[in-house]
């Protein structure tokens, strides 16, 4: 038996790697570094590189400002994530801080905002009943919504709601 790997990477045109691109870009929006990112595995030279990202955005499939929307939302909505968190993710995929704070004003419900910092913050105190020291508990709670992305006063004011409620 013959377990020697092929190495030889499987050739595309430029229509088909159009094609695919804009699948990547319909089953979900994408930002321009994870196209580009994807775009690496073709071996293109610059040029074939940049009519495919051309013809992606003449087109509609890659629009940074839409990706940027519907990343806030869904990220506040389902993961309930906070804003630290959510500018270190746009950062990483190079999105320009003037946009993210733009987005930020338009998607981000602060009402909707507060009550996923208060909802977590409740179920983190309730998962940690096995901890009696108040201060290990509070610190646990505040390393979790830190990770979450919520600011240290935000997450301080929404501790001392919740263990108000728990007196």
């Amino acid at each position: 038996m013959n377990f020697a790997k092929d190495n030889s990477k499987k050739s595309y045109t430029i229509d088909q790697i159009k094609d695919k691109m804009a699948k990547y870009c319909l089953y979900q929006d994408r930002c321009h570094w994870e196209v580009e990112k994807k775009l690496r595995e073709f071996d293109l030279i610059p040029e074939a590189k940049d009519e495919i990202l051309y013809k992606l955005i003449h087109y509609g499939f890659l629009n940074e400002e839409r990706f940027v929307h519907s990343f806030v939302r869904g990220k506040v909505n389902q993961k309930m994530w906070g804003r630290n968190r959510l500018r270190q993710e746009l950062k990483l995929r190079q999105i320009h801080p003037k946009l993210i704070d733009n987005v930020f004003k338009e998607e981000i419900d602060l009402d909707k905002y507060w009550n996923n910092l208060l909802h977590l913050t409740r179920k983190k105190f309730n998962l940690l009943t096995s901890e009696r020291e108040s201060f290990k508990k509070i610190n646990k709670v505040k390393a979790y919504l830190a990770y979450k992305g919520y600011e240290f006063d935000l997450m301080n004011e929404a501790i001392e709601i919740v263990q108000s409620e728990g007196d």
